[in-house]
């Protein structure tokens, strides 16, 4: 199988309409309907039912698109790091790392700091992103290594080391009735009045209904505690960053959050394997 012919299969399965489809790929429709004719016969399954009026997708073809997609964006991954890879004038290849913007900072600071006294450290391009943004950064390969945060991030198809686990506070504002307290369950929590827990984007950018307010990163959702608008459940590393109007109180029977260093399994670099080497050193 092509990976020609499975982007021309991808494209016509998820426009259904092989107008559409060829347009999109910029060809004509004779040789993309040829193309797919040839990848079923290949295959020896029908892929799609065509109509005089409608295209969908057989048993067969819908396992194809779920496969196809992986395979072309594993490809597309393969493309971005061996471009990475490629020796700069300089010939000392960097690294690209990405983690949450707020997480893991004192952990990020140690790390740098302990690689870069490493006799053969190479330069490492430190990209912050927004909530789940550096599991798929590191899938689509335009990262080499990622700090994720489980449960919040999957690590699967991922190789993974366990860099810390810590439990879980609640942030108020300070002076609320809560922060007396010396713990809190998530019962306390979900139900505070005037103070909703905040609504993150899904991976596809849209938020989840729910009463509390929309938030795209923690420096906005910190005001928002402050103002009294929100309440926010966070690592107890978060402490370290809350300004005098915030306080935060430990939830019992929140989960756990352990941060693992994750980067993918195929991967042969020695840089990778001297930050891992390094994170772990730090545990």
């Amino acid at each position: 199988m092509e990976t020609r012919e499975l982007r021309y299969f991808v494209t016509v399965a998820e426009e259904l309409h092989f107008g559409r489809a060829a347009q999109r790929l910029g060809i004509t429709q004779p040789p993309l309907s040829r193309a797919i004719h040839q990848l079923e016969r290949r295959l020896g399954a029908a892929l799609l039912d065509r109509t005089s009026r409608t295209v969908t997708l057989t048993e067969a073809g819908t396992v194809l698109l779920a496969e196809g997609r992986a395979v072309l964006e594993a490809v597309e991954a393969a493309e971005r790091r061996t471009r990475r890879a490629a020796l700069p004038p300089t010939g000392r290849p960097g690294l690209v790392l990405v983690t949450k913007a707020s997480a893991s900072r004192e952990l990020l600071a140690k790390l740098l700091d302990a690689y870069a006294a490493e006799p053969a450290a190479v330069p490492i391009d430190v990209t912050l992103c927004g909530p789940a943004e550096q599991e798929r950064l590191l899938r689509e390969g335009r990262a080499d290594v990622a700090l994720l945060h489980r449960p919040f991030d999957s690590t699967a198809g991922f190789h993974t080391e366990e860099l810390s686990t810590e439990g879980q506070v609640v942030v108020l504002p300070a002076g609320h009735p809560l922060t007396v307290r010396p713990h809190v369950h998530m019962a306390d929590v979900s139900g505070l009045p005037g103070l909703p827990l905040p609504r993150w984007p899904e991976p596809d950018g849209t938020y989840p209904p729910g009463p509390g307010p929309q938030v795209r990163d923690h420096a906005q959702l910190l005001q928002l505690v402050a103002l009294g608008r929100a309440c926010a459940v966070s690592p107890e590393s978060c402490r370290t960053q809350l300004p005098d109007d915030l306080a935060a109180v430990p939830v019992l029977d929140a989960p756990k959050v352990t941060t693992v260093i994750a980067w993918p399994p195929h991967s042969r670099s020695r840089a990778v394997a001297d930050l891992v080497r390094t994170a772990t050193s730090l545990r």
